[in-house]
């Protein structure tokens, strides 16, 4: 996936569009991240036992990846993310490590 946990995006669509946020879970299976303080839902909780009182709890629910773009550490604005192989040493030999790139001005992301 393009878009890695603690990541900062930028929302392309939804009720929070223009906003940005960190990723605070990426789920790959369904193809959703969570991001901090975008699309914020309440949750109404009942109470457990008698005598308690119930809550309102607000968490952000996930929103489709598609929605999403990544904010480049290095210029600081959303573009879109490639990969490009480069070369690691680990001991005496060399591996080629696939890396995330920012396309709008060439500098490795990870």
């Amino acid at each position: 996936m393009k878009i890695k946990k603690n990541d900062k995006v930028f929302v392309l669509a939804g009720k929070d569009r223009g906003k940005t946020g960190k990723v605070l879970q990426v789920f790959p299976r369904q193809q959703r991240a969570s991001v901090e303080g975008i699309n914020l839902l309440i949750k109404h909780v009942r109470p457990q036992r008698r005598g308690e009182t119930g809550q309102r709890i607000e968490f952000p629910a996930p929103l489709h990846i598609s929605n999403l773009q990544l904010v480049c550490p290095q210029c600081g604005k959303p573009s879109r993310v490639g990969y490009k192989y480069s070369a690691v040493k680990e001991g005496d030999k060399t591996k080629a490590r696939k890396v995330r790139l920012c396309r709008r001005c060439q500098q490795l992301i990870d």
